[in-house]
C-alpha cells in the first residue's frame, strides 16, 4: 500500500462512496475499486460492506480508516516541520553601525531579532563612519548603518529612512521652554558639535555657511553619546537626530526643540559590498528594520 491508497480509503470512509473518491482524485471508479480490492487482499480482510447503500465500513474497515487518518495526519505534521526547518533562519549577521543610530533603538531591534529568529545571531559593532565603510569593504561586516550614505564602485546603498534634526539643550538652558527655533536664532550660541571630518559635521557647517550663521564651537566629539553628555551638563546646545535623544528626553536630562526655517532631516542608509551574496540572516535583518512599503492605491482611489 502507498500513501495514495491511504488517502483514497480515508475519503471513502468519510463519504461512504467510491464514485466520489474517484472523482476527487480524477481517476476512474473501476481503478478505485481495483485499488480497494488489492488492499483487502493484502490485509486478508474485507474493509467495506458492499451490500449496503450507502457503503458501510466493516470492523476491519473502521480500524484501517483510523490508521489511514493517523498516518496521513503524521505525514502532514512531518511536512510542516520539514518546511519549518527549510525556512529556519540560522547563522550570524554582522552589523557595523554609527553611534547615532540610537543604542536604545538597536537594543530593541536586537531583542526582536532574537525573538523572531532564535537560531540566528545578530552582532552589532558601533564605529566611526569611515570605519563602517572599512568593515564593509574588508568583509568584516555584512551590513552597515550609516548617515549621509555614499555609494562607490565597492559600496552599494539601500535607502533606509530620514530623521528629523532638532536642537538639543539641557533642561536648565534658557531656550528650553521654546516650542520651536529658527536657524538664525542659533547665531552666536555656544555649540557642541561633531568632529569636522564627519559627514554630519560637514553638512551642518555647509548649512550654517549658506545661512550666514556663526556658532561658537566650544567642544567637538566623534560620537553622539559624548555630545549628549556635554549638552546635558550645560556646555552648550547642539543639533542632533531626534531618535537618538528620546531616552535623555524621557529622563528629563535634555529638551528637544524643532527647527524651523529650514527644517532639517538626516538621511540614513544601509550599505553593503557590491556583489555580496545576501544570506538568510541578512535578509531577515533587512526585513526587520525596513517597514513594508505601503500598498498602492487602485486607480481613481482618493
Amino acid at each position: 500500500m502507498d500513501l495514495k491508497d491511504l488517502q483514497i480509503f480515508r475519503d471513502i470512509a468519510r463519504t461512504k462512496s467510491i464514485s466520489r473518491s474517484a472523482k476527487a482524485y480524477r481517476i476512474s471508479q473501476s481503478a478505485v475499486s481495483q485499488r480497494l480490492a488489492e488492499l483487502e487482499r493484502e490485509l486478508s480482510l474485507t474493509l467495506l460492506d458492499r451490500s449496503r447503500r450507502p457503503l458501510r465500513l466493516t470492523e476491519a474497515g473502521r480500524l484501517f480508516a483510523d490508521f489511514c487518518r493517523d498516518v496521513l495526519r503524521r505525514r502532514e505534521q512531518l511536512e510542516a516541520e520539514l518546511e519549518r526547518l527549510r525556512n529556519r533562519i540560522e547563522g550570524t549577521v554582522r552589523i557595523a553601525s554609527i553611534y547615532s543610530v540610537g543604542l536604545s533603538q538597536m537594543a530593541r531591534l536586537e531583542e526582536e531579532f532574537r525573538r523572531r529568529y532564535p537560531h540566528a545571531e545578530l552582532v552589532v559593532e558601533y564605529l566611526r563612519p569611515e570605519r563602517v565603510y572599512e568593515q564593509i569593504r574588508a568583509d568584516r561586516a555584512d551590513l552597515g548603518l550609516i548617515s549621509y550614505p555614499e555609494s562607490s564602485r565597492e559600496i552599494a546603498v539601500i535607502p533606509w529612512r530620514e530623521e528629523e534634526m532638532v536642537v538639543a539643550v539641557a533642561s536648565s538652558h534658557r531656550l528650553a521652554g521654546r516650542q520651536a527655533l529658527t536657524l538664525k536664532e542659533l547665531d552666536g550660541q555656544e555649540f557642541v558639535g561633531f568632529d569636522e571630518d564627519l559627514p554630519i559635521a560637514r553638512e551642518l557647517e555647509r548649512l550654517f555657511r549658506d545661512h550666514g550663521i556663526a556658532v561658537k564651537l566650544v567642544m567637538h566629539f566623534d560620537n553622539v553619546l559624548a555630545i549628549k553628555e556635554a549638552v546635558a551638563l550645560g556646555s552648550g546646545l547642539s543639533i542632533l537626530p531626534e531618535p537618538a535623544l528620546q531616552e535623555e528626553v524621557r529622563l528629563g536630562r535634555l529638551v528637544t526643540i524643532p527647527l524651523q526655517e529650514p527644517a532639517l532631516r538626516r538621511p540614513l542608509g544601509i550599505i553593503y559590498r557590491r556583489r555580496r551574496q545576501f544570506t538568510l540572516p541578512m535578509r531577515a535583518f533587512l526585513d526587520l528594520i525596513r517597514p513594508p512599503a505601503p500598498e498602492a492605491k487602485p486607480a481613481g482611489a482618493s
